[in-house]
């Protein structure tokens, strides 16, 4: 006989966590032939929580250590499940609905469901017109853009999940980055998702734990430090590209917009843009190699080209000379300066020593970063 552990945390959720439990249908969940086990995780509470989910027959854990992550990480340790149900404690779930909210996995048509309130029916009061209309769907199309999954509410609580997919996910996240790692693990492992549109209801009782711009922003956090592409790569490259193409565009002829004509300025702000860019871009690098170093990022086809064509070696040829190309210009600049009774310079001459020096400082960039990469590869460097 299969059996299914429906993991429950509860802080301080005196009055409500009994109902809840209560509200399982563990009838026809039996009727599907499974076993069934109620696991509360009392996460530090300082009421009657533990007790009274007891009372209406949960097996009750301790997790002293507080937080969302932690709570579900004790939970899914203590689940003895073939199946695995998470749901929340306040009564704004529908645990009642487990027995149809499993049926893709007991048909095999899934490893992982997860929820849709966006796209099932939300009660009058459950949800804040904030977290609703723009919270929840600017993080899940971020969330859909950075890890390519396609779900509808990326937050959602209510989900399962078979234990071979649980012990693919590494999930290790104590805080309420938690739910925003399941679905980044889930997707990285290719796990089949299906998603079901559920009812939200208004909560039970109790105080809500939800710190909305804390919370927000410690799910969006997650997901940037997870997807160094869109954190680094895309805005390198934009401010490279425009900084190098403003900088080639004004480097022998001034800018004219209308009757204005303008040069010395925006040269200054091309350098300015080239040299954060590509600052940036190198930023994406060394995150991806340190990140694939760690086993944060299971793969990169950027790190594995520089590891098999680029050493320390290769970084600090092409660093020197686009640094001497750089050096040799503004020297070249100097000696005219110097032949001509060091007095004022062009403005083309000028544009050009902005151009030079920010090449200068490009090749620098690119000699210590290598040394920087390098450290993150010493033990690989060595073996080899």
């Amino acid at each position: 006989m299969k059996k299914v552990s429906i993991v429950i945390p509860a802080l301080n959720e005196e009055g409500v966590v009994g109902k809840t439990v209560r509200s399982i249908d563990v009838v026809n969940l039996k009727k599907l032939g499974l076993e069934v086990e109620v696991i509360v995780v009392d996460n530090a509470s300082e009421d009657g929580t533990a007790e009274e989910a007891r009372k209406a027959g949960a097996k009750v854990v301790y997790e002293p250590y507080k937080g969302y992550g932690s709570a579900y990480l004790r939970g899914l340790k203590e689940a003895t499940g073939d199946i695995i149900v998470i749901g929340d404690a306040d009564g704004t779930y529908p645990l009642d609905k487990i027995h149809e909210f499993i049926q893709p996995i007991l048909r095999g048509e899934a490893d992982f469901v997860i929820g849709s309130r966006l796209r099932g029916h939300i009660h009058d009061g459950a949800m804040p017109w904030l977290h609703r209309y723009i919270g929840n769907p600017l993080l899940t199309f971020l969330g859909n853009l950075f890890f390519k999954t396609k779900v509808s509410d990326f937050h959602c609580g209510m989900r399962a999940f078979t234990r071979e997919a649980l012990k693919k996910m590494n999930l290790k996240t104590t805080g309420m980055e938690f739910a925003t790692e399941m679905i980044l693990e889930a997707g990285k492992k290719k796990l089949r998702i299906k998603e079901i549109p559920i009812e939200y209801r208004k909560r039970a009782g109790g105080k809500a734990k939800l710190k909305s711009f804390h919370d927000g922003w410690r799910h969006l956090r997650f997901m940037l430090l997870h997807a160094p592409n869109y954190l680094f790569l895309v805005p390198g490259l934009f401010f490279f590209l425009l900084g190098i193409a403003l900088m080639l565009l004004l480097l022998y002829t001034p800018l004219k917009i209308g009757g204005i004509s303008l040069e010395m300025h925006p040269m200054v702000l091309g350098s300015l843009l080239t040299l954060s860019g590509f600052q940036v871009l190198l930023y994406s690098i060394i995150a991806k190699d340190y990140g694939r170093t760690t086993g944060l990022i299971e793969k990169s086809r950027t790190i594995e080209i520089l590891r098999k064509h680029f050493s320390l070696e290769n970084g600090i040829l092409l660093g020197s000379f686009i640094a001497l190309t750089g050096f040799f210009l503004n020297a070249y600049i100097l000696y005219i300066w110097i032949s001509k009774g060091m007095g004022s310079l062009s403005t083309d001459t000028l544009k050009l020593a902005i151009f030079a020096a920010t090449i200068f400082i490009i090749g620098i960039e690119i000699i210590f970063s290598s040394f920087l990469l390098s450290i993150f590869s010493i033990e690989r460097i060595y073996k080899g």
